[in-house]
């Protein structure tokens, strides 16, 4: 009879202020559920679905004076284990935030695919004659570091440019390539490499970078093998290996499409 009892005072108590209360919460808890399904972790969502149900069951036949505060406290170790988990993932979220500067607004789609068809001829050019290259696609999210760290440009968008900064020997050779729109930005610039260990041998310091900064920074890096010529493309830590014209041109329409939004 007490659970019952229990149960009745639940809704005679009841306040308007706890509908507001409870939205709150449902917000919170859609916001962190949608990180975990964006970041792949479908089966920590599932656990932890499964693990409040249990647990808020359990509470309410318990105590339901204080079943609250036990949620609070058990969802609270949750979620600060979730953030161990995802620290990377939580950082490239976190500077994905969106400038208000626009790639390309309609009419504009000429301008683009002149660029798309640039940097496909370059990517191609220095594949074939094995020089190493790597190029970021970034929505002007990039870290000031990173860009500080490399020659400023803001130059047109160009096969022949794209191609000398990365001839070797040159002084910027070394470096990233930054797009920004329809602009190179920078050159030259310093990434931070890979923090996985368990990286294929195969994979050289341009690729360990292209993955270093993808981990922490949502961009699109393209990386042509100085060794093989092999085109990759690396996005949100992960990395995709010999790429060929028509994945190459599907990854830039993507990134200068993204905001032609009818």
């Amino acid at each position: 009879m007490q659970y019952w009892e229990k149960l009745k005072s639940v809704f005679t108590e009841f306040r308007p202020i706890y509908i507001v209360k409870i939205v709150f919460a449902l917000v919170i808890l859609f916001f962190f559920l949608r990180f975990l399904f964006k970041n792949n972790a479908n089966k920590v969502v599932w656990v932890y679905i499964g693990y409040t149900v249990i647990t808020g069951l359990y509470l309410f036949f318990a105590d339901v004076a204080n079943a609250g505060l036990y949620m609070l406290i058990l969802q609270g170790l949750f979620i600060v284990a979730c953030i161990s988990l995802f620290s990377t993932e939580l950082k490239r979220d976190v500077w994905s935030t969106r400038t208000d500067h626009k790639h390309e607004k309609k009419g504009e789609i000429t301008d683009t695919n002149v660029c798309i068809e640039e940097i496909i001829k370059a990517v191609q050019n220095m594949s074939k004659a094995d020089v190493g290259a790597i190029i970021i696609l970034s929505n002007g999210n990039l870290p000031s570091g990173i860009l500080e760290s490399g020659v400023y440009l803001d130059a047109e968008i160009s096969s022949q440019l794209i191609e000398s900064i990365f001839f070797p020997k040159t002084a910027l050779h070394d470096g990233a390539l930054i797009l920004n729109g329809t602009k190179i930005q920078a050159a030259g610039c310093f990434l931070p490499l890979a923090q996985e260990v368990n990286l294929s041998k195969e994979l050289g310091s341009r690729h360990r970078a292209g993955i270093g900064l993808t981990e922490t920074v949502n961009v699109t890096a393209i990386i042509v093998s100085e060794e093989t010529g092999i085109i990759s493309i690396a996005k949100g830590g992960k990395i995709i290996r010999y790429v060929d014209t028509s994945v190459l041109r599907e990854t830039l329409k993507a990134f200068y499409w993204q905001d032609q939004i009818d």
